[in-house]
């Protein structure tokens, strides 16, 4: 694994800052009073508006080197991850900070599985196992949490919709990593964050709610997302893909569950109770042993 690409800053260092600031999302979404819908496109667009202009400086050639075929699956990532943030953003609205978040973080789970039946990768027994581990422990998480969520009784549902949100990050994850070979970091995330604002731009209307009538705080909220969650953790971790092991760079995204639910503690007085403790628990054993079996390949 190497430490260092330029003297100034490591990919460790790197990995270190996105996963702290993708467990600030979380706590961001819960502050916007703003439909989750909302949130997650201007999260999206202004995370594409800061993104665009460097690969259009950097990488302009690449564009018109882009085949139909990678636009097409580009776009379909940009749409599994519009789906993601939709479906993730409203699970809290239902769910614990910690459920919510530990349930989406189950994504590899659903990317071991993916690459198995759709791509033809030998799914390991250690794989195997570590899905059974982390199903067992999103089921223990569904008994948690009664009483901790902002609408007690709709636990369930905002359990389930943080198991949509991890689904549709894995078909995101699937989507766009046979493209990731071949195009550069800021291309690919442009053209999948423009195709994933174009779909949540379209979910916003669809469901009647305003595009621009928010107050200030709102839009210090959703630039924020953009930034710290945005381009400190999701643009971040994708360019440490290319310089450290991918099972390095999934084992330390579990850091993200543990650092919201400890965000959520201290900034939303919110304390989950011992069976999410547990379940959560679980299922990062089974995410981690998922992981491993599929760099072991045994």
């Amino acid at each position: 694994m190497s430490l260092s690409t330029d003297g100034r800053v490591t990919p460790v260092t790197a990995l270190a800052v996105a996963v702290l600031a993708g467990s600030m999302s979380a706590i961001l979404v819960r502050w916007s009073a703003a439909p989750s819908s909302v949130a997650a496109f201007y999260r999206v667009l202004f995370t594409t508006v800061l993104v665009a202009p460097i690969a259009v400086h950097f990488h302009r050639e690449e564009f018109g080197r882009l085949s139909r075929r990678d636009l097409a699956f580009a776009a379909l990532a940009g749409i599994a991850l519009a789906v993601h943030f939709a479906s993730w953003f409203e699970s809290l609205n239902y769910t614990s900070v910690a459920a919510s978040v530990t349930l989406v973080q189950t994504q590899p789970v659903f990317v071991a599985i993916g690459a198995g039946f759709l791509l033809g990768e030998r799914i390991t027994r250690r794989t195997v196992g570590g899905i059974a581990v982390a199903i067992g422990g999103a089921a223990i998480m569904s008994f948690g949490d009664a009483g901790q969520a902002p609408l007690a009784d709709a636990t369930a549902l905002g359990n389930a919709l943080a198991m949509v949100g991890a689904i549709t990050l894995a078909g995101y994850v699937l989507a766009g990593r046979s493209i990731r070979q071949r195009v550069s970091l800021f291309p690919y995330v442009t053209v999948v964050y423009a195709a994933c604002s174009l779909t949540l731009f379209a979910l916003v209307g669809a469901q009647g709610h305003e595009y621009v009538a928010y107050p200030p705080v709102e839009w210090l909220l959703f630039v924020t997302m953009a930034v710290v969650p945005g381009i400190l953790g999701h643009t971040l971790i994708n360019w440490t893909l290319e310089h450290v092991e991918s099972v390095v760079v999934s084992v330390a995204w579990l850091g993200e569950p543990i650092g919201s639910t400890v965000l959520a503690l201290a900034l939303l007085a919110e304390v989950p109770d011992a069976v999410t403790l547990t379940g959560g628990a679980v299922v990062l054993v089974g995410i981690y042993v998922t992981s491993r079996g599929r760099d072991a390949g045994t």
